[in-house]
């Protein structure tokens, strides 16, 4: 009778152990419903653009059911390559589900570190020239995200209609941005096809651009085209003070520089960038699709923006079918 009961009591303790093991296996089940996932994020340096971006991820995987579930790790470069290679370091190490990498420099840097965490990109305008992935269509690799090419040749278009008398025109950029490059080229090419006389300068940093600006002024340009560059757009209160001084109006690539004292632009919305990124950081996180599948996405329509302020400083007058196709 006595070996019954031991035999039935030790019975019922294995029972509650694996009762109470059950109950941690689910608590802890990285594919059950109760999973915190990692998503680490890192913003090259802080502006306006970026700083869209990284919102409209967040509210991305938000709109899709990833937000109280989702433990996100900000992490800002300040425009430092060492910065970035830690950070990159900091995610692998903390095996992050996901990586949302805000320009350039960041995917880069995230991809040298790691060939098994998806990343995700934003505020990137080639990533085949980047060496991010293999093709736009199927990248291949654990890369992907969205692109911000601003419609260049659009650009330069505005140019001749607001100035159509504009004859010689600028673009300041920093060399160190493929990027940049890359939509200096096109801006050169399509100007030039409209027979205007292009000055292009390039900066290495923030403290090159007040001097860059002056240089072009005495250079005689018209108007100046700025490309969606970090380096340039961080520091649009520098080029500004120049330009402003020479009237001469500053076309940019996106709104928010816009409203940092450019005139007009086709805008890239990087909100919506980063909430495009965030719905498709969304199917990674609940399996719906593999990085390596997914296409790099960009933006459909860009809205014509006017700084009628800016116009009005520099005695600009915006010709009736800009204003009309603006909304104005």
């Amino acid at each position: 009778m006595w070996k019954k009961r031991v035999v039935v009591a030790a019975a019922a303790a294995l029972m509650a152990v694996g009762l109470l093991a059950g109950c941690g296996s689910d608590s802890s089940n990285d594919s059950g419903a109760n999973k915190t996932y990692k998503v680490g994020v890192v913003q090259l340096v802080e502006h306006p653009a970026l700083d869209a971006a990284n919102k409209g991820f967040v509210d991305g995987l938000a709109s899709k059911g990833f937000k109280d579930n989702v433990k996100i790790d900000q992490q800002n470069a300040q425009a430092d390559q060492s910065n970035l290679n830690s950070i990159a370091q900091r995610f692998v190490a903390d095996r992050d589900d996901l990586v949302l990498a805000i320009a350039t420099p960041a995917a880069q840097a995230m991809a040298n570190a790691t060939k098994d965490i998806p990343i995700l990109g934003t505020a990137i305008t080639d990533y085949v020239q980047a060496k991010l992935v293999k093709s736009d269509e199927k990248p291949g690799t654990n890369v992907s995200g969205t692109t911000d090419m601003n419609p260049v040749e659009k650009q330069v278009d505005l140019i001749t209609r607001i100035l159509p008398n504009a004859k010689k025109v600028g673009i300041i950029y920093s060399a160190s941005e493929v990027n940049s490059q890359l939509q200096a080229e096109r801006m050169k090419k399509h100007a030039q096809e409209k027979g205007l006389e292009v000055v292009e300068m390039t900066v290495q940093n923030v403290n090159d651009i007040q001097q860059v600006a002056q240089n072009l002024v005495t250079q005689g340009v018209e108007a100046i085209y700025v490309p969606t560059d970090n380096v340039v757009v961080s520091a649009m209160p520098n080029l500004v003070k120049i330009t402003d001084a020479a009237k001469i109006p500053v076309f940019p690539g996106e709104d928010n520089v816009v409203k940092m004292g450019g005139l007009a632009t086709y805008s890239v919305d990087y909100y919506q960038l980063g909430f495009q990124t965030g719905v498709m950081g969304a199917k990674i996180l609940s399996g719906e699709a593999k990085i390596e599948d997914m296409p790099v996405e960009s933006q459909k329509e860009f809205k014509l923006v006017i700084n009628q302020d800016v116009a009005n400083r520099l005695g600009i007058t915006i010709p009736a079918d800009v204003l009309q196709e603006a909304g104005k």
